[in-house]
């Protein structure tokens, strides 16, 4: 039995949940999100809790379940507190920039790379070499987090691009100089 997904998951103050079907919104303070799920779980509301049980204990019903279970914790989190994912950037000249809604990274192209923020996700730069991203879908932040990464990923030499906050770069030698060939 999935022990994740027997955990019930509390319903804070000021949450609202309503389920239809395999159709699940939760609404408060910080937002509001929906997500459909699998037709074989079930999920109630019991009690100020959500419990989600499967149907049997076949291989792909115990690996929804938990999964699941983790998506509407998410969710419910997400919409109390938010999920936050900050940014760094290391080099010599680069930096972010906020123009209105829009972030602009200089990360040593030739031209400026903009990124628009999709509905419900806040960029805030506090310092030209830091980036945080804030917003109640934990799956689209990461996702933003990571497309923004990616313009300039941290190369294992020198160490510069834009990495998470505390990622440790894995670094490697340069050029041995020639040692050993004649």
């Amino acid at each position: 039995m999935s022990r994740i997904g027997k955990k019930p998951i509390p319903v804070p103050q000021g949450v609202d949940i309503q389920i239809e079907g395999n159709l699940v919104r939760v609404k408060g303070p910080k937002g509001q999100l929906e997500r459909e799920f699998h037709r074989d779980m079930v999920i109630k509301l019991e009690e100020g809790n959500l419990v989600v049980n499967r149907p049997s204990d076949a291989k792909n019903h115990r690996s929804l379940h938990g999964l699941t279970r983790t998506l509407l914790s998410n969710m419910v989190e997400g919409v109390t507190k938010g999920f936050q994912r900050n940014l760094e950037l290391v080099g010599v000249g680069y930096r972010a920039a906020k123009q209105g809604n829009k972030l602009v990274l200089t990360v040593g192209y030739s031209h400026p790379v903009e990124f628009e923020p999709p509905a419900g996700i806040e960029i805030e730069v506090p310092a030209p070499t830091k980036i945080t991203l804030k917003g109640a879908d934990k799956q689209a932040v990461g996702q933003l987090a990571a497309n923004i990464r990616a313009v300039r990923e941290p190369e294992p030499y020198k160490g510069k691009g834009i990495k998470y906050e505390g990622e440790v770069i894995r670094r490697k030698a340069g050029k041995a100089g020639g040692k050993g060939k004649k």
